[in-house]
Parts: C-alpha cells; sequence; structure tokens
C-alpha cells in the first residue's frame, strides 16, 4: 500500500517522484483547462444557432476565463435566450479552472526549482563530511564502470561531470547508493574543491581528451600533493606526459582492451574466472592490498604464526617487500616486515575484517 506524505495538505505519494508528481499535476489542470474553453466555445457557437463564428466563441471564451472585461465581443449576445446565463457559469466555473492552472504553474517551476536546490545542498553537505574518499573525474563510458566497481567494493566516493541529466541517471541505476555529485567542470578548481579533493586520497581523471585529463592531473597534484592520482589516456603518447604532470599511474583503455582480446584468444578459461569472480554479486569476491602497519603485531612472524586464517577467509597471495618487488605465492615460513604490503583474495566483507583487525591488534600470531 502506497504511504502518503505527512506534509499539510500534501497528498503526494511517497514513491513518486515529487517534480513528477508536479508534472502529472500541471498537465491534469492544462486539460482540464482546455476542456473548459471547449465547452465554452462549443457551448455559445451552439446557443448562437450559427450566428456567430466559432472563433468568436473562442475568443469570448478565453476573455471570460480571463476576467480581463473586453466585454461582450458577440453581437446580438443579450437576443439569445440563455447565452448571458450560460456565459455567468462559464465564469465562475472557468476563474476556478484558471486559477488551478495558474497555480499547478507555479507550483511546477517554483518548487520544482526549489526542491532541486534543497537536493543540492544536502548532497553538498554530505560531500562536505566526507575524507579519504575518491573523486572520479568524468563518468562517460570509461567513468560508469569506475562507478560501478566502488559501489561493488563499498568505497566512498563523489563524482564530477559536466552533464547533470548523466548524473541523474546514474544516480537512477546505480543499485541501493545515492550518488554523491558535483556538476560542473572538472577541470575547474573550484568544482574540485566542491568535490572535497583536498581531503580526498585520490582522484581518477577518466574524461574523453587528454588535455583535460592533463589539466585535472596538475590542478589535483596542486591541490592535493598527497593524493594518488589515476589518469586516463587516449593517446599513447600522452602517457609520458601525464606521468611527468603528477599522476601516479596511467591507464589506456584501448591498451587494456587489446590485451583483454588477446586474453579471451589464448586464455578464456582464466578470463572467464576473473569475470565470473567480479560479477558475483553475492560474495562480491576482489583482490586487495594491505599495507602492515609499522606498529602491527604481525610484524616479525611468518605467515604460519599469524592467525589471518583463524580470523577470516582471506587468502595472503603475494606479498610486497618495502623495496617494491613481490613474492607470489608465498611459502607459509615468509616473515612479515614492516613496509610490507599483504595482497590478498578475499570478499569485500572479508577484506574489511582483515583490514581492521591488523590496524586494531586483534588479530596478530596465533596463540
Amino acid at each position: 500500500m502506497i504511504g502518503l506524505s505527512r506534509s499539510t495538505g500534501d497528498l503526494r505519494p511517497k514513491d513518486v517522484d515529487p517534480r513528477d508528481f508536479l508534472y502529472r499535476r500541471l498537465v491534469s489542470a492544462f486539460m482540464f483547462l482546455m476542456t473548459v474553453v471547449g465547452i465554452g466555445s462549443v457551448g455559445l457557437h451552439y446557443l448562437g444557432g450559427g450566428r456567430w463564428e466559432f472563433w468568436d466563441c473562442f475568443y469570448m471564451t478565453v476573455i471570460t476565463l480571463s476576467t480581463v472585461g473586453f466585454g461582450e465581443t458577440l453581437s446580438d449576445m443579450n437576443a439569445v435566450e440563455g447565452a448571458r446565463g450560460f456565459t455567468v457559469m462559464l465564469i465562475v466555473l472557468g476563474s476556478g479552472t484558471l486559477l488551478y492552472f495558474a497555480s499547478s504553474l507555479t507550483a511546477f517551476i517554483v518548487e520544482g526549482d526549489l526542491m532541486g536546490a534543497l537536493k543540492r545542498n544536502r548532497m553538498q553537505k554530505q560531500i562536505d563530511a566526507l575524507s579519504n574518499h575518491i573523486v572520479v573525474c568524468g563518468v562517460g563510458s570509461t567513468g560508469i564502470h569506475i562507478l560501478e566497481e566502488m559501489v561493488a567494493t563499498e568505497t566512498p566516493f563523489v563524482a564530477i561531470d559536466i552533464d547533470e541529466d548523466r548524473l541523474g541517471k546514474l544516480d537512477e541505476d546505480l543499485p541501493g547508493v545515492e550518488l554523491l555529485s558535483v556538476t560542473g567542470d572538472a577541470t575547474d578548481d573550484h568544482i574540485l574543491e566542491r568535490a572535497g579533493i583536498v581531503r580526498a586520497r585520490g582522484i581518477i581523471s577518466a574524461l574523453h581528451d587528454d588535455k583535460d585529463n592533463l589539466f585535472v592531473t596538475v590542478t589535483a597534484r596542486a591541490l592535493n600533493s598527497r593524493a594518488r592520482i589515476i589518469a586516463k589516456a587516449v593517446e599513447p603518447s600522452a602517457g609520458p606526459k601525464l606521468t611527468r604532470a603528477g599522476a601516479d599511474a596511467v591507464v589506456s583503455p584501448n591498451r587494456i582492451g587489446g590485451m583483454r582480446m588477446v586474453s579471451e584468444m589464448i586464455r578464456p578459461r582464466v578470463v572467464q574466472f576473473l569475470d565470473l569472480m567480479l560479477r558475483d554479486r553475492e560474495r562480491n569476491m576482489r583482490i586487495e592490498e594491505l599495507p602492515i602497519p609499522d606498529d602491527s603485531s604481525i610484524v616479525g612472524a611468518t605467515l604460519r604464526e599469524t592467525d589471518i586464517r583463524q580470523h577470516t577467509d582471506a587468502l595472503v597471495i603475494a606479498v610486497r617487500d618495502a623495496e617494491g618487488a613481490f613474492l607470489y605465492n608465498p611459502p607459509p615460513g615468509t616473515t612479515l616486515r614492516k613496509g610490507m604490503t599483504l595482497v590478498v583474495l578475499a570478499e569485500t566483507s572479508e577484506y574489511r575484517k582483515l583490514r581492521a583487525g591488523i590496524e586494531e591488534g586483534t588479530i596478530g600470531r596465533a596463540q
């Protein structure tokens, strides 16, 4: 059963979009007004018995409903029985109809804009309260997949795009979340600041043009020197320029697409495994990284000596040392040291449990 809003006099269903409700109200008021105009025009023409042109009847009806006071425009109207009585009825009925249409039109314009402003203000307050989030610049053909992965991994983010309609559609399509977004040009310092770039831990620039991605990279690095910046490169020559401008990593969708096509040809089962892992909505399995804090109790212990598997279902598939070298499929006797990073295969919930346990000290050496 559809509930009703508790605000006084508002019979708007709770699960109906307010602007859609106003639009339907405006349409119904307009149709009612047109019905009254039609009845008035046809009625006067019928009462006149062909004495008056239909256009004159329509004109008389309009000035009657609008109460502009031009006087009777139909000749010998007083001589036609029932014409003035019909006009009186038309005034009473039509003035209310016109007033209803005018109020609906005003509500559609004023209340619709007001609700939009209130929504934007509320969203901006939510963005201002964020920290350690990701700013995604551009939600086009590449950006939309970035947002889907952000949602799947429960990573807080703010999206920036110049197309407000595109952001609105994404807000409807993304499952179970309210999209925090800023409408505007991502190359504008003010827009980046509204997205909380100074408090962000990372920026992803996925705009269509390499020049725009370069500009965002330079601006983002100037506004937040600590953030990790990932930039999209359309042309191969843009990669080195983006790196010199401050990008920590550069991704070429064209290059990745080519590698994917080759993988589909020569190792289809591996690709199928990775696809299923990423698309499984129930388990939400991911390969994640977890830096080991210097004061963690697992520092100095071997993998065998930790109780990671006792507390979580996370599987350590690689270890990166402080110099950047990777040890794949580390043996149980691998000693964990300061500056190391664990690469684990785990569900998102299990990864969060592992991260919290290591950072808080509840996961350490097995007793």
